[in-house]
This record gives structure tokens, C-alpha cells and sequence, in this order.
């Protein structure tokens, strides 16, 4: 990978005022839990507003492709929303992700704040714009936010600086860290998506630290992920490796996932680091992925630039269209 800092699209920070849009690309939410965490944003000072579809059913999804990549692409399109919010991971993004409006992104960077599926969407986005986003934030489902999370997000999200992880021990992934450091963007999230976004949403992982946190997934489908990744040769020149919470996987018994993974992480030969308080646990932190970031495994940190690389100029405010109740079609709601 050449150096590509300086072409990485940084979105202004979130100032009280400003609109966020909360969408579903994948599954169906919980409304409660939705309508809970939109009280956090306007905590903030923050106005709320809501896809049409944002509460649509169809099978796993929330509601039909075209109409989940409406929702989306219409939030990229409004210079009014500043930031796009995931309302959960689940499964579909990645129906859609080579599908989102590239151009729209370009011309107004805005964080897409989400984790799990929503990785699909992360990936696609840098590939074509290199365009960073927030992994982690407020798409749990249940109505308990941890405060720590909440009041991480709205540092990245509302004030300038720097993001800096510091390894739990206590953390199973943290067993998997080695020694010495690597710079390079921070690329990836959940396992199972970056996999399935192999040859077609996954940039160019040369040079790059590989972020990668994973949710209730048997041993095999781990194998095959993993297989994937490395037959398809794009661990080929990564330059570090920052594991996550691997959540709901058996640490006891026989031949674990972590035995597995530690087993064939030694093939990598960079700098690891495990250990971070990132994924689907209650205490899961956001970060910034797609931006510049160092990995010292030997220090136990991950910190990541929060830094304008390009200068984005606000397009001029306008107003979005007429509030409806969420969940009705049409055009956007607020809460």
C-alpha cells in the first residue's frame, strides 16, 4: 500500500445543533432501545431524525434491499445530516455496500458510526472514498448503554484529538499479543464481515493494521474465515494485527477458538496486539476506523489520529424534510 494518509476523508466534528439520522442497513432493531439511545444523542444537543424505514421487517432484515439503500444513501445525500447512525449490526449490509452513493461520501464526508455487519458498510466506503468511520458507538440492542462508551463516543465524535486503547488482560484476545509496533490505517472489524468481503468491499490491506473482533461463531466457521483471508492472500503485508473482544466463545476444553487462532497467528509475523475493549461486550469503546493509527503491542496500546488529513469545507444547512413518526414511510422522522 502506498501512502495514502493524506487522501483520507476526515468528517468535521459534531457540534450541538446539528442533525444525526439513525438508519437500518442490516436487521430490524429494537424500537425501545432506538427511541433510548436518541435521547443520548440530543443530550448532547444534538437533533435526531430517522430513516422511513428504519423499523421495516421483511425475514432478518429491515425491510427490502432498495428501501434499506435508499435510507442510507438518502442520509449521505442530506447536507443536513452531519452523522449516520446504524441503528444495529445483525445481517444485511452487506446486501447493499456496493451499492452506497461513493460520490455522496466524497463530496460530504459525514461518520457512519456502527460495528458488527455494519463493517461491510466501513470497508466498502474506505475502498472507494477512503472515507473514515466510527466503529463500535450506539448500536447494542438493549436499553443498558455503558456510560463509558457513551461518553467515549462523544469525545471522538464532538471534540478534536486522540483515541488511545489500552489493552484489558483480562480480555481472552489478549493472550495473542506479542511484541514490537506498526503504523499504518486502521482497517477492518468483524471477522465474519471482512471475510465476506473478501474480493469485492475489502480495500487493499497492505500496510495496514487489521482490526478484527468477532461474536458467537463456532470454531469451523472461524476456520473458514480465517482460511479465506489467508488463501485469498490479503494478509499478505499487513502490518499489524489488533484483536478485539471475541465474545461468547468457550475458553475451557479442548481446542478452543483462542488455541486456534493463536496457533495460526504465528504465519503472520507482525506485531499483535490483543486485548482491546472493542466488539460486542457491554464495555466495547469506539474507534476510529480508516484513520492513521500506531499499534505498540509492547506498551499494550492502540492509538489512532483524529486529525482533518483533508480539509472538509460544511456544504450550507438546509432543512430536512417534514417530520413523521418513526417507522412510518416517507420521508425522514424525528424522534
Amino acid at each position: 500500500m502506498k501512502d495514502r494518509s493524506e487522501e483520507i476523508l476526515w468528517p468535521s466534528s459534531l457540534r450541538p445543533g446539528d442533525r444525526v439520522r439513525f438508519v437500518s442497513p442490516a436487521s430490524t432493531p429494537d424500537k425501545a432501545g432506538v427511541l433510548h439511545r436518541s435521547k443520548i444523542l440530543e443530550s448532547w444537543g444534538l437533533q435526531v431524525d430517522f430513516g422511513a424505514h428504519v423499523f421495516d421487517e421483511r425475514g432478518f432484515l429491515a425491510g427490502r434491499d432498495e428501501d434499506r439503500l435508499a435510507d442510507f444513501n438518502g442520509a449521505l445525500r442530506d447536507p443536513a445530516v452531519r452523522a449516520i447512525f446504524a441503528t444495529r449490526g445483525g445481517k444485511g449490509s452487506y446486501r447493499i455496500a456496493d451499492a452506497l452513493d461513493f460520490d455522496a461520501a466524497r463530496r460530504d464526508p459525514k461518520f457512519v458510526v456502527g460495528f458488527s455487519d455494519i463493517t461491510a458498510l466501513h470497508l466498502s466506503l474506505w475502498k472507494h472514498c477512503r472515507l473514515a468511520g466510527i466503529h463500535g458507538g450506539l448500536s447494542r440492542g438493549d436499553l443498558d448503554v455503558d456510560d463509558e462508551t457513551v461518553q467515549a463516543l462523544r469525545r471522538v465524535l464532538m471534540e478534536d484529538g486522540r483515541t488511545v486503547l489500552d489493552a484489558d488482560a483480562s480480555e481472552p484476545t489478549a493472550d495473542f499479543t506479542t511484541a514490537g509496533s506498526a503504523s499504518g490505517p486502521l482497517l477492518g472489524g468483524n471477522l465474519q464481515m471482512i471475510a465476506t468481503a473478501a474480493g469485492w468491499a475489502l480495500p487493499d490491506l497492505t500496510g495496514a493494521i487489521l482490526l478484527i473482533e468477532a461474536v458467537d461463531m463456532p470454531i469451523g466457521l472461524v476456520d473458514r474465515n480465517w482460511i479465506t483471508l489467508e488463501k485469498s492472500g490479503v494478509l499478505d503485508g499487513i502490518a499489524g494485527v489488533a484483536f478485539g473482544q471475541f465474545h461468547r466463545f468457550r475458553t475451557d476444553g479442548a481446542w478452543t477458538v483462542f488455541d486456534y487462532l493463536k496457533e495460526n497467528l504465528t504465519r503472520l509475523d507482525v506485531p499483535i496486539l490483543g486485548g482491546l475493549p472493542l466488539g460486542h461486550r457491554p464495555r466495547a469503546l469506539p474507534v476510529p476506523v480508516g484513520a492513521q493509527a500506531h499499534l505498540d503491542a509492547s506498551a499494550g496500546t492502540l492509538t489512532v489520529e483524529a486529525t482533518a488529513v483533508r480539509s472538509q469545507k460544511r456544504p450550507a444547512p438546509r432543512t430536512s424534510p417534514s417530520a413523521r413518526h418513526p417507522g412510518s414511510r416517507g420521508n425522514p422522522v424525528r424522534a
